[in-house]
């Protein structure tokens, strides 16, 4: 015969085959552990802004300089958007900044720029992208890791920028192009390119978080496996979103090419590590699994705006770098502490 239930088994929460309570317990302290380093960053950028406002007031507060400080931010901003991509799905892209720097040089090339605007930005986005292709093919379905993928593309892409300028500065010619960088074309004291920033992260925030695809990049990144059983192509996955990170360059490179009004191959130095550094600082898990298109804006806000400052000041760039170490060194630990408080 049945036992009849208990007082305390009648009583009992019904939990879903989906569901067990620990899952419950975590979600939203999840949210609130977010919000919380968004509104720390925010409050990182304040104290920077103050610092630079007490130090050199008349120069750091002037509206010119505060328009190049988002200026520089917006061209690197736009490679870390598509970096958020790739490390929220699991994967790295050491080859970005050599990605820029030969989408510029191949942009802006004497018979390039004999099509104008249009032949320069095409030019930009399409060696962009085909960059992003081979890192996605090698990756995807070469099987190769991405770390020595991405690293063979930068290795690549900085020969041959290299080998097209031959160590030479292309300058450019084309009027409407270098008329986007002149103050004229603000739009309400905006520079444009601030406005291409915007709009990509605009784009890249939807795309992450209200469609499928930007679920199907965290479910890769935190469980490649399971998100193969639930039906998702991981190594299409992977293609578009190195796809992507190309596009991103591709746009980014075409931004520089505006603010310099050239074309170089060392254009891009260093920018895999800065974006890299500006989307680990801004919430997005190194590991895969989890990222946030505004914790890696407000990650490029503070690292533009300590260069801005240290420049200002005519400090040496050793003791940025060294700055900038050890914002990483602590966004890595407060990552490994969020992990171990139960998000894991």
């Amino acid at each position: 015969m049945t036992q009849p239930a208990t007082p305390t088994q009648q009583n009992a929460p019904t939990l879903s085959p989906k569901t067990t309570p620990d899952k419950g317990v975590s979600r939203r302290p999840l949210g609130l552990r977010l919000d919380v380093r968004n509104l720390s960053l925010l409050g990182v950028l304040a104290v920077l802004v103050a610092v630079g406002g007490i130090t050199k007031p008349d120069e750091f507060l002037a509206t010119s300089n505060l328009q190049l400080v988002l200026t520089q931010a917006s061209v690197i901003g736009v490679v870390t958007v598509g970096m958020t991509f790739v490390i929220t799905s699991g994967g790295i892209d050491l080859s970005v900044g050599a990605i820029v720097a030969l989408a510029s040089v191949w942009a802006t090339t004497v018979a390039t720029q004999e099509y104008g605007f249009a032949g320069i930005l095409f030019t930009a986005v399409v060696v962009g992208v085909g960059c992003g292709l081979v890192n996605g093919l090698l990756i995807a379905y070469g099987r190769m890791v991405p770390f020595i993928a991405t690293l063979a593309m930068l290795a690549s892409a900085r020969g041959l920028a290299l080998q097209i300028t031959d160590g030479k500065t292309q300058i450019v010619t084309v009027d409407s192009v270098l008329d986007l960088g002149i103050r004229d074309a603000y739009i309400l004291g905006i520079p444009p390119l601030v406005l291409v920033f915007a709009a990509v992260t605009a784009v890249g925030w939807l795309l992450l978080n209200r469609t499928t695809f930007g679920r199907r990049t965290v479910a890769v990144g935190g469980n490649a496996e399971a998100a193969r059983l639930a039906g998702i192509d991981v190594r299409r996955q992977r293609l578009y979103l190195y796809l992507l990170s190309g596009l991103c360059c591709g746009i980014a490179a075409f931004m520089l090419i505006v603010l310099a009004g050239s074309g170089q191959n060392t254009n891009g130095n260093l920018y895999e590590l800065d974006a890299i550094a500006a989307a680990i600082i801004g919430g997005t898990l190194l590991s895969g699994g989890r990222g946030t298109i505004v914790g890696s804006v407000l990650g490029v806000l503070v690292f533009t705006t300590i260069t801005n400052i240290f420049a200002l000041n005519n400090l040496e760039s050793a003791v940025q770098q060294i700055a900038k170490g050890a914002i990483i060194v602590a966004a890595v630990l407060v990552q490994h502490r969020t992990l171990r408080g139960g998000d894991a």
